[in-house]
């Protein structure tokens, strides 16, 4: 084997991990040689562990398949530094034994990096600190189900647990999964509830594919992501809060910069504040960090909320 041959090698192996199909003449012509070098290249490949399969006819050609095993990949490389990456902040993933092999493929990686970018990653890894996932944990069989599932379209079985801890079957058109945070989402058209549906992950047990397809249906959202973030936001309960703040507007308005435009002038010793919010407790501190004192006039759960808060501090300071 010549010099040039290791080098044409990489050069074929690089062309055929492009998903297609290439033509023996057009290879021939990329790499300058014959198609009779072509194929003897593409038999030293498959030598190598690399599966490439070929077609035979006027449209015939060479393309790399799934093989048994993985042969060593060709990475040029912003690639390598990318799945270096990814590689490092998988070692604190949600995902239940994924730590361990992120670790393992990334010491296997970082052997064979050129020494620059070896480099770049090490000094990535010496700034960077990785803060380890501490709720609950998904089973990777779990996920890859409901992924196959989804990318094939085909119907799924699995049980499912409620934020009230209720236990239910379910029978869905699997759509897509959503990765938020450190929650994992599956988007489906539930055929129990005739209704598209969100499922927390961590919270689907034993799925299982039936084997049965289902007819594409249109969601209703451009896409999984959007879906899901409309869904939360219309299910979340939004408060209208009206209080009187017993200070005057000059001296309130510079503590609330921007959110001054919430407030309206009752007399020279009151304002009346107006707010729409998500959360009673942040609502309850925003209040209380005025600095005067003030009546909730709405929402009762506020009411409640702030004389259950004043409980617990009372208590607090004996």
């Amino acid at each position: 084997m010549t010099t040039e041959t290791p080098k044409r090698l990489l050069q074929l192996l690089s062309l055929l991990q492009t998903p297609r199909e290439w033509p023996g003449s057009e290879l021939a012509g990329r790499l300058g040689v014959t198609t009779r070098t072509v194929r003897r290249d593409v038999e030293r490949l498959r030598d190598l562990g690399y599966p490439v399969e070929a077609t035979r006819g006027a449209v015939g050609g060479y393309r790399l398949v799934a093989g048994a095993a993985m042969p060593p990949l060709l990475l040029e490389d912003d690639e390598a530094v990318a799945i270096a990456v990814g590689l490092r902040g998988a070692a604190s993933s949600d995902v239940e034994g994924v730590e361990e092999a992120s670790v393992r493929a990334l010491a296997k990686l970082e052997q064979v990096l050129p020494s620059r970018l070896r480099r770049r990653v090490k000094s990535l890894g010496s700034a960077t600190t990785l803060h380890r996932w501490q709720g609950p944990r998904i089973d990777p069989t779990v996920l890859t189900t409901l992924a196959t599932a989804s990318a094939a379209r085909e119907k799924l079985r699995f049980g499912y647990r409620a934020a009230d801890g209720a236990e239910t079957k379910r029978l869905v058109e699997p759509h897509g999964l959503v990765s938020a945070g450190r929650r994992w989402y599956l988007v489906a058209y539930d055929e129990g509830r005739a209704d598209w549906r969100v499922f927390r992950v961590d919270r689907v047990t034993k799925p299982f594919l039936t084997g049965v397809r289902a007819a594409p249906r249109q969601l209703p959202a451009a896409s999984p992501a959007e879906f899901i973030g409309e869904r939360m936001t219309r299910d979340r309960p939004v408060y209208r809060v009206e209080a009187t703040l017993h200070a005057p507007y000059k001296e309130l308005a510079p503590r609330m910069g921007d959110a001054a435009r919430q407030l309206e002038v009752v007399d020279e010793h009151r304002c009346r504040l107006r707010l729409e919010t998500e959360a009673l407790d942040w609502a309850a501190l925003r209040l209380a960090g005025l600095g005067c004192d003030f009546e909730v006039h709405e929402p009762a759960e506020l009411t409640a909320y702030l004389r259950e808060l004043g409980e617990r501090v009372t208590r607090a300071v004996g």
